[in-house]
């Protein structure tokens, strides 16, 4: 968005008025920035004990950001040898890149500056390297502006938090004491709020309160847009922005401090004055409060709507996977007293040698079918007649789950104010806002903002889709060489002579090539996750959120391939192109594989609990394992053990908050967390069918993984940007069609993979109680595979004796279709009639809203009434008296006139600090 921009005169001036009123300004343009720079060497120690309070020198000049970058001492010393030099030749190459970061950073800096931000320098050394804090801070004047160019929300007027949780007001009304509801200290306020006008300050609560009139969060925000928006080079290539200099190694490290520790003084504070970041680990990110509702109105207001409507979807969905859980347990029990009264599995197990097996594979022996009584009882677990029930419940059940959760992230989106933001309030990504070639009027704000065509973007898109299509293929080859694996290592087991390996040949192979694709599952994401990130920047998206989206589409692609490739081939595909004995089908002269001796359905299980529980253990165990180490490498890289010694002698203790701070980890925000659950809830849904106990291995690792999440956020990363969202984004279209994709996936599962139908086939044309079941489905060799081997042998199929299908196998394939059609079209109907029935808004929070408009209409007739008489009253005494500025722009007289009408003009952010040379600042400077 295009702004005007402030004459430097006049921005000095202004700066100038609020250094009268409230003493020195630091980083002002009317006089030099003080920087305040303590050095710490190894061979003395000058400071004094810092404060832990998040303030500049001062003691009262809050600290809203902070900048950081490393340098080593010995090659700072040569920047300032050479900096005479003129001769480019004579500096080497990496002094080269050093001098260009050094420069960028310096007019960087010199740009916030001339923006009005406040600067304070600070720098600590050892023997290793020199590290610079650069804090920053947004006085009063600059605040208001951005506030009101970034559409902030300010409150008008306080009311009670009326959250509550739905299973909460059940059990109060039934007068049971709940278990998962806590009293969270120092609860949020909910307020009637409007975008913040300048001329209409004093309407807002708090507005004679400068210090506190922002929040934390709002403040980081108003400093993250300057620091994104501001140049240091050329628009056209880029040069915008502290992200750039991030990824260019400029800075190290841009973040804003968290509130204080986490961990609660020994002399345990009352809980009213815990801090904002102590109420959180207290009661919300320790493990004892694993069976507690999560305080979502202190997650937003520490780190804002995008993060707490990430913890609010997680518990949510979590809280809906306890059904699902308790009914997949009960159809595995179930299945468990079905196994030990089921007369196929009797007579498999009592057969001893009546059915000679065929080979599995080339090199394989003959085999008898009593030897896979064990597998056989297992997959009796998985299939049976609940497995139909499950599958249709589970098919319900996230259609329910995705209607309910509409209703929540509404309600939430309207608490929290987010409810028009991507169509109203978002701002245009600074990168592209340097990039668009050309502006266009935004048709719902009216206001002129930056444009890269339509129809370029969607060749670009186009142009990705290539190459993704060429990722995809990619992992198909992939897919091709573990069946291949599968078949080879099944041969080189069948002739190694062992007679154990002999007869779990099949199942080595499986079990072997399920940790061989998951390792090729995590190296081919670490890759595409990069190139992701290269095409989406292409493709030039105009806000964060359609970037996000965009990004999330491609890498979900990708990986829905990867994860589920192998499942999908074993349940759909393995076994189905094998042929019969004697005319067996082969793929790169390596025959077809079929599938083991137990059926396709206990492979595909197996499958899901190497892929699913061996991805949640693996990530699990780093969520826990690599922060340590993290964490641990950074604090030894930044202490050396002499500099800690020292410390330690003279008896400072106490760290600044900006260098504890710095020790913690980068937060990398949210699409590694939701892209797990979201892999997690297709494979309870898309194969649900084939073990009902996903859903509980799902519902303990989520337990495990909202602490974990909230652990990294509180303790141990450092605090993100606070950023608005509206809900999750494009997840919850993923969420939905995976939904639709489980319907189709389990209808095909039961059909051709379970042996449901079948069984269900021989009980109404043969027998109800299923004797002699076992040899129906048994086909006889054809004779010349017997007369070659010396050996009549059985094999699965439906075929008569010379190979060709038999009746039996079209009846059951006209069955198995019209179950397919039958099932969707009735698991689709109860869902569409779900959906009819639940609004996606709750009736309350529709009559909130409406009363809410009525009241706000309201208001504005009273305030025309009023601003009239005052306009009658002024035109009265026009003759008395000259108005004054205060009664012009509609401010109280208490409020600084000076500071206000500056809101209405625009900030110096782009202005050139090159007009002023004398006020410079130099980030490399050494302290006086």
């Amino acid at each position: 968005m295009q702004r005007k921009k402030i004459k430097a005169d006049d921005h000095a001036n202004l700066m100038g008025e609020d250094q009268n009123a409230k003493g020195p300004y630091y980083g002002s343009l009317s006089q030099d920035p003080i920087e305040i720079s303590e050095l710490s060497k190894p061979s003395q120690v000058t400071h004094v004990p810092q404060s832990t309070a998040n303030v500049f020198s001062d003691g009262r000049t809050r600290i809203d950001f902070v900048l950081v970058w490393e340098a080593d001492p010995k090659t700072q010393e040569q920047e300032g040898q050479s900096e005479g030099t003129s001769a480019e030749s004579k500096v080497p190459r990496w002094g080269r890149a050093v001098d260009v970061r050094r420069t960028w950073r310096k007019k960087f800096l010199n740009k916030l500056q001339a923006a009005g931000i406040c600067i304070e320098k600070h720098a600590v050394q050892d023997e290793k390297k020199v590290v610079h804090y650069v804090l920053l801070n947004a006085p009063w004047s600059v605040l208001c502006y951005y506030a009101e160019d970034l559409r902030l929300r300010l409150p008008l007027q306080a009311l009670p938090n009326q959250a509550s949780n739905w299973s909460d007001r059940v059990v109060k009304r039934l007068g049971v004491p709940s278990l998962l509801s806590e009293e969270v200290p120092n609860m949020p306020l909910d307020y009637y709020t409007c975008h913040f006008k300048v001329n209409k300050l004093t309407w807002f609560l708090g507005s004679n309160e400068q210090d506190t009139f922002f929040s934390s969060t709002q403040r980081h925000r108003i400093l993250y847009e300057i620091l994104a928006t501001t140049p240091y080079g050329h628009l056209k290539q880029g040069e915008v922005g502290v992200d750039r200099l991030l990824s260019e190694d400029v800075f190290a490290a841009a973040f804003p401090l968290h509130e204080g520790p986490f961990a609660v003084p020994a002399d345990r504070l009352a809980p009213e004055n815990l801090t904002e970041r102590q109420v959180l680990f207290q009661y919300w990110a320790r493990w004892r409060k694993w069976n507690r509702y999560q305080p979502l109105d202190h997650i937003r207001r520490y780190f804002g709507e995008k993060i707490a409507l990430y913890f609010a979807w997680l518990g949510f969905y979590t809280g809906w996977l306890l059904p699902a859980a308790v009914v997949g347990s009960l159809v595995f029990i179930t299945g468990i007293f079905l196994m030990l009264n089921d007369i196929p599995v009797q007579e498999i197990c009592d057969s001893e040698d009546q059915y000679q097996m065929c080979p599995l594979c080339k090199e394989c022996p003959h085999w008898q079918l009593s030897s896979i009584c064990s597998m056989f009882k297992a997959g009796r677990l998985f299939d049976h007649g609940g497995t139909i029930f499950f599958s249709i419940f589970m098919a319900l059940w996230a259609v329910t789950f995705l209607e309910y959760w509409k209703r929540m992230n509404a309600t939430l989106a309207h608490r929290w104010d987010c409810s028009d933001f991507e169509d109203i309030e978002e701002r245009p990504r600074p990168q592209f806002t340097a990039m668009a070639p050309m502006t266009m009027e935004n048709p719902i704000t009216g206001a002129e903002e930056p444009y890269f065509p339509k129809r370029n973007r969607v060749k670009r898109v186009m142009a990705g889709l290539m190459i993704i299509i060429m990722m995809i293929a990619v992992v198909v080859m992939f897919l091709i060489s573990i069946i291949l694996y599968r078949a080879i290592i099944s041969i080189l087991v069948s002739r190694s002579g062992n007679f154990l390996f002999v007869a779990s040949a099949s199942r080595i192979a499986s079990l072997t090539g399920s940790v061989v694709n998951l390792i090729f599952i995590l190296i081919l994401s670490k890759i595409y996750i990069a190139l992701a990130h290269f095409l989406t920047k292409w493709e030039m998206h105009r806000t964060q959120t359609k970037y996000e989206d965009a990004f999330t589409f491609k890498v979900f692609v990708f990986q829905f391939v990867n994860f589920y490739s192998s499942p999908i081939y074993i349940a759909f595909f393995k076994g189905r192109f094998v042929g019969y004995p004697g005319n067996y089908k082969t793929l790169l002269g390596i025959r077809n594989e079929d599938c083991g001796a137990g059926g396709c359905l206990i492979e595909l299980a197996q499958e899901l609990l190497v892929i699913m529980v061996g991805k949640q253990v693996i990530n699990n165990v780093q969520e826990i394992v690599i922060p340590k180490l993290k964490g641990w490498w950074q604090k030894y890289k930044l202490h050396s053990q002499k500099r800690k010694s020292k410390v330690d002698q003279l008896g400072l203790v106490q760290q600044a908050p900006w260098e504890s701070n710095y020790e913690l980890l980068v937060c990398e925000g949210l699409f590694d967390e939701y892209l797990e659950m979201v892999l997690q809830f297709g494979f309870i849904t898309i194969f649900v069918a084939a073990c009902p106990l996903a859903p509980l291995f799902a519902l303990l690792n989520n337990w495990v993984e909202i602490r974990l999440d909230a652990q990294k956020f509180v303790c141990e990363y450092r605090r993100p940007v606070a950023e608005r969202a509206q809900g999750i984004g494009i997840w919850f279209y993923i969420l939905e069609v995976i939904t639709h994709l489980a319907v189709i996936s389990n209808a095909f599962l039961i059909a051709f993979t379970s042996d449901f139908l079948p069984r269900l086939y021989y009980q109404y044309t043969r027998a109800s109680d299923l004797q002699g079941y076992v040899n129906f489905t048994l086909a006889y060799a054809p004779k010349h595979f017997a007369s070659q081997h010396n050996v009549t042998c059985r094999y699965r199929a439906y075929r008569d004796e010379s190979g060709r299908y038999s009746l039996t196998y079209w009846n059951l394939l006209a069955i198995r279709l019209g179950f397919i059609i039958v099932f969707e079209h009735v698991v689709f109907f109860i869902a569409r009639v779900i959906d009819l029935m639940v609004p996606d808004i709750p009736e309350s929070l529709q009559i909130k809203v409406k009363r809410e408009r009525y009241l706000a209409k309201q208001a504005l007739a009273e305030n025309k009434a009023l601003f009239e008489r005052k306009e009658v009253r002024a035109t009265s005494s026009t003759t008395q008296t000259a108005p004054k500025d205060w009664e012009l722009d509609g401010v109280h007289e208490n409020q600084e006139p000076t500071q206000l009408r500056m809101m209405t003009s625009t900030h110096a952010l782009a202005a050139s600090p090159e007009a002023h040379p004398q006020q410079q600042f130099d980030p490399e400077a050494e302290p006086p």
